[in-house]
């Protein structure tokens, strides 16, 4: 398999356009104008908004006692793989039995800080590829790889040897980024942090502080704003998780600073503002956030899709955050869920229907984890 390995993006002058089950929704955020987000516009024609008020329902834990776990990829068969963020490991978890197979340990990986193995995804060939991408840190940057998957070999040997598609993100001790997915166009998709050093979200020669789309193999994507750059938006802080509707829109969540944590809508070449602007502005050269919450309430990192809202984990704030849409704006003031129950909340993964895979991370560091954290468990939203 050969490598392919992009460094660098063309460098292009900066444009103007940069407890469980509860329903209770204490610290629903107001926005920086005091009201609390939600949208006065509506859809499209024929797009109906979800109910103002949802519900959530823990139905088991799948699998305990992990650690530090980070990216959170379903199979065909209903197992789950997991990685290991300081470990660097990617395990098996059984759907129904919750039995763990470790399938290797990822060379190269370089754990500090908030970086080591973070966000996997499979391949949109995996049922004749078998390939396993992830994004991790290493000793000079972060990267994206992709690995042969090969469950008939022994537990702990079953990852082929890496293969480098991208690299050349900065890193740093902090917002390391590390979502990756592919979109329902089969691109693969990776949301960058700015390394700790702001003025890379909005350096287009940068690869920091992006949402980078590119082809299966590490490519610039065919119809990148940015000509044959594979930036596909700028202006991040810390993009963390990345989700599509059912109409195939993006949406990203993203750490703030010091105020306002963010969800937002993504187009092409979008400008998010950072770190001229946090959370809400009415400067026009910027795209403003969906929806936005203060950083106590939130520090969002994995959103997914599902019946009809968005599903954000917040990390320090320690909840479930639904934000109903309809269309690119939010029907409702978004609404939280399992406050304080579990810990701190990373990963949410759509599981089909009205499912969802939901993790903790309670031993990054930062957490008090209980004798069981950390774990994975299903959900059931509406």
């Amino acid at each position: 398999m050969r490598r392919r390995a992009v460094a660098a993006v063309a460098a292009l002058v900066l444009a103007a356009g940069c407890a469980a089950g509860s329903g209770n929704t204490p610290g629903s955020t107001p926005s920086s104008s005091g009201t609390a987000p939600g949208a006065s516009a509506p859809g499209r024609t024929g797009e109906h908004a979800p109910p103002a008020k949802g519900s959530v329902r823990v139905v088991r834990t799948v699998a305990d006692h992990l650690k530090t776990p980070w990216g959170l990829a379903p199979l065909p068969d209903g197992a789950l793989l997991v990685s290991s963020r300081d470990d660097g490991t990617i395990t098996r978890i059984g759907e129904n039995t919750g039995k763990k197979t470790e399938l290797g340990t990822v060379p190269g990986v370089s754990a500090a800080g908030e970086g080591g193995l973070l966000g996997i995804a499979l391949s949109p060939g995996y049922a004749s590829d078998h390939l396993v991408y992830a994004y991790l840190t290493t000793d000079s940057d972060n990267r994206i790889v992709r690995m042969l998957y090969d469950p008939r070999k022994p537990a702990g040997e079953q990852l082929g040897a890496p293969d480098t598609v991208f690299k050349g993100i900065p890193k740093g001790m902090i917002h390391n980024g590390g979502r990756i997915a592919f979109g329902p166009d089969g691109m693969l998709y990776a949301g960058t942090g700015e390394s700790g050093d702001r003025g890379l979200a909005q350096d287009r020669a940068s690869l920091g502080g992006k949402i980078l789309r590119m082809t299966p193999d590490g490519e610039p994507a065919p119809g990148n704003p940015f000509g044959t750059s594979a930036v596909y938006s700028l202006g991040h802080r810390n993009v963390q998780g990345l989700a599509w509707d059912d109409k195939q829109r993006l949406f990203a969540s993203e750490f703030g600073q010091d105020t306002w944590d963010e969800v937002n809508a993504i187009r092409p070449g979008d400008n998010g503002g950072w770190p001229i602007t946090e959370g809400k502005s009415a400067d026009p050269r910027f795209h403003g956030p969906l929806a936005q919450w203060h950083t106590d309430l939130a520090s969002p990192s994995g959103l997914a899709y599902a019946e009809g809202s968005l599903w954000m984990a917040g990390l320090r704030g320690q909840r479930l955050w639904r934000v109903p849409l309809r269309g690119t704006e939010t029907s409702a003031p978004p609404q939280a869920f399992l406050i304080g129950a579990y810990g701190r909340l990373r990963t949410v993964v759509a599981a089909g229907g009205n499912r969802l895979w939901l993790t903790t991370s309670n031993t990054d560091g930062r957490g008090e984890p209980a004798k069981t954290d950390d774990r994975i468990m299903e959900i059931e939203v509406k």
